[in-house]
């Protein structure tokens, strides 16, 4: 395992690299909080049984650097978590609790929001995920495929619509916009909580646009789990029945086309 760091057009990004394999790779996508010990740990696991996984820090570019910090990013953190999972989707119960808070940590929480939820520059961020294949394929890589969850959700089928992974994993991420991009999308998997409407309710509208283009895709929807549930760090959330159904469908799927 090390820490690299690769070129992105006239940037650089950091990244979490680990395993051995010269032919297979992952990357794994991480949540809307950056790069964690979490992601590290999928990461880790994916080595585990073969791969050479890399997890790329997406915010540690100069551009996001420079407008938004980790300190940023943690306020941001413990005020999400902070709130019920029933109500974290719920805007108006969001910014009652915003306005409730500290006027500095209120600044740091917009900053992130206007950032990454509001105009979040998702082609600069399909670009810095497209560059990382090439940096795989730089060492060799032969094929990739990509795993992302929440934000890394969306930047994953994101990536896979650009045609350059192999096989792409979501786990309870939004939609590509426009859907037409799906056509250039190879194999998908996609991973949803029953009780995420906002990000669920739209997944029939992906089946069908991928079902359109005759591409491969699986979906599995676990009933009465949140979004988040497979991250093991969030216990109000964490649903280890789902977390480890899921986890053994993601292997099978990239072992079928790794």
């Amino acid at each position: 395992m090390a820490d690299i760091r690769y070129r992105s057009g006239d940037d650089e990004i950091d990244a979490y690299i680990t395993g051995s394999n010269n032919e297979k790779a992952v990357i794994v996508i991480h949540e809307i909080f950056g790069l964690d010990e979490h992601t590290k740990s999928v990461a880790d696991r994916l080595a585990d049984i073969g791969y050479t996984a890399m997890a790329p820090d997406l915010f540690s570019s100069r551009y996001f650097s420079s407008r938004i910090s980790k300190n940023d990013i943690y306020k941001t953190m413990d005020f999400i978590m902070s709130i019920p999972p029933g109500k974290q989707r719920d805007n108006d119960f969001r910014m009652h609790k915003l306005m409730e808070m500290d006027e500095n940590e209120r600044r740091s929480i917009e900053k992130v929001n206007e950032l990454l939820f509001v105009n979040r520059p998702v082609d600069l961020l399909t670009e810095y995920l497209k560059d990382g294949v090439l940096y795989l394929k730089s060492r060799g890589i032969k094929k990739v495929g990509s795993v992302g969850f929440c934000f890394g959700g969306g930047m994953s089928i994101n990536l896979g619509c650009t045609g350059t992974v192999d096989a792409t994993a979501i786990y309870y991420g939004e939609n590509p916009e426009p859907l037409e991009k799906l056509k250039n999308v190879n194999a998908v998997i996609g991973f949803y909580a029953g009780e995420d409407k906002r990000i669920t309710s739209k997944v029939p509208d992906l089946i069908s646009e991928l079902y359109k283009y005759n591409k491969e895709v699986t979906v599995k929807i676990y009933p009465g789990a949140y979004h988040a549930f497979f991250n093991s760090t969030r216990p109000k959330i964490y649903n280890d029945a789902a977390a480890r159904d899921s986890w053994e469908l993601l292997v099978q799927f990239f072992n079928n086309h790794l």
